[in-house]
């Protein structure tokens, strides 16, 4: 699997290079714009290749109490390659679109967005079908390029972010209003098949922009979503982690079985007021077993400010928000400072209802985020997790990455 991807990325790498000359007797133009982007001069072909790379390593403590309780840490270090992807993905005559993106990081290769999309269709507006983000949670929509903090909000415990299936999208009043229904066949997070037929899933948002004043760089962004979710397996689990890919799962519902069906419903809120934003959003599970009905939760709020004056820019309401470009790129011709970042996030999530002693976790986590340039940025996390009646967690974790 792995030569076939190496193959894969050669030839596009070789492609590119093949038309990277702009002559008289060539109709692409090939340039960089934060990634490499090949693009046709009636506008019908653009294609774009590129990928990211994260580089983590966290330092994690826990107090006598969850020592006894879960037993040491096995490691109080550690170090990974959180992300190491290839992408590729255009536009072809410019209706159809497609993209192809695989990640290198951990044991195995794993393909991630793999689908192929048509646009401007009339009444419904684009159709994706392949490997994609089910329409749910703006943490989990959002790129892990562009988030504020290392790790994305614990909600995305509740349901795998991608999914195979089938995918309409729309916007509406001039993109004050969106809406997006897909129907998705229930798999652990893979677009292998042979784990992509445990029942199925139904998930549908809608969002809507209160506010957009680009001028003054004011947005209000409001949405809510459902996914009604049925496993063949009539299993389901959450275990959540402290905001931190290399520590712990402290709490977990365990694997419920006899589960018949799943209702997540989520809420969601983002406000941008110049180098200010604010996001946050509320999840309610509902299990729904042949014994009992069982109800979990997870909310989460975050804020952050740009020392530098820098503001969040937002993409659309499928993407969430893009990439932050500092006023003054550090180093080089501009000799600035880059655009500097702090921020605060807080999150509960509770895992215990009747019969399920799941547990209940809090985390409070600071965040300073250096960004050199467009595409080199520097995280630095900090986070206290009390995880109720057992006891206490600080890690303090850091990220070095580059996306093109």
């Amino acid at each position: 699997m792995q030569r076939k991807h190496f193959l894969f990325s050669a030839l596009v790498f070789s492609f590119f290079t093949t038309f990277s000359q702009e002559t008289p007797g060539n109709p692409f133009s090939f340039k960089w714009d934060n990634g490499f982007k090949l693009e046709s001069q009636d506008q019908q072909f653009k294609l774009k290749f590129g990928g990211r790379i994260m580089v983590d390593h966290a330092y994690l403590f826990q107090n006598s109490a969850l020592n006894e309780t879960y037993g040491p840490l096995e490691s109080k270090s550690g170090t990974e390659i959180r992300r190491a992807r290839l992408f590729f993905s255009g536009t072809i005559y410019e209706h159809t679109f497609f993209k192809f993106q695989v990640d290198f990081a951990g044991d195995e290769t794993e393909l991630k967005d793999v689908y192929i999309g048509v646009g401007d269709i009339p009444v419904v507006g684009n159709i994706m079908i392949g490997h994609f983000k089910e329409p749910f949670r703006l943490s989990a929509l959002n790129s892990s390029k562009y988030t504020t903090f290392m790790e994305p909000g614990q909600n995305d415990a509740f349901a795998q972010s991608r999914n195979n299936g089938i995918l309409l999208l729309n916007d509406f009043l001039a993109q004050r209003l969106s809406a997006q229904v897909g129907a998705f066949r229930n798999a652990n997070n893979s677009s292998d098949d042979a784990f992509a037929d445990d029942g199925y899933v139904i998930t549908g948002r809608m969002t809507g922009l209160a506010i957009r004043n680009i001028e003054k760089r004011q947005l209000l962004h409001l949405g809510a979503a459902h996914s009604y979710r049925k496993p063949e397996s009539k299993a389901y689990q959450v275990a959540i982690r402290p905001g931190a890919h290399l520590a712990p799962k402290y709490i977990s519902t365990g694997i419920l079985e006899d589960v018949e069906s799943i209702a997540l419903t989520n809420y969601e809120a983002a406000y941008v007021h110049g180098p200010f934003s604010f996001q946050g959003e509320y999840l309610n599970a509902t299990v729904k077993t042949i014994a009992d009905d069982f109800a979990f939760s997870n909310f989460y709020g975050e804020a952050s400010f740009f020392i530098t004056g820098e503001s969040k820019n937002y993409k659309s309401s499928y993407e969430g928000f893009d990439r932050v470009k500092p006023n003054r790129n550090f180093g080089g011709k501009a000799s600035g400072a880059g655009a500097w970042e702090v921020a605060v996030r807080y999150s509960e999530t509770d895992l215990t209802d009747k019969s399920i002693f799941g547990g209940k976790q809090s985390d409070l986590v600071l965040g300073l985020n250096w960004y050199l340039n467009p595409a080199t940025r520097l995280m630095v996390n900090y986070i206290w997790a009390d995880i109720k009646d057992q006891g206490n967690a600080t890690i303090l974790q850091g990220r070095f990455q580059i996306d093109f």
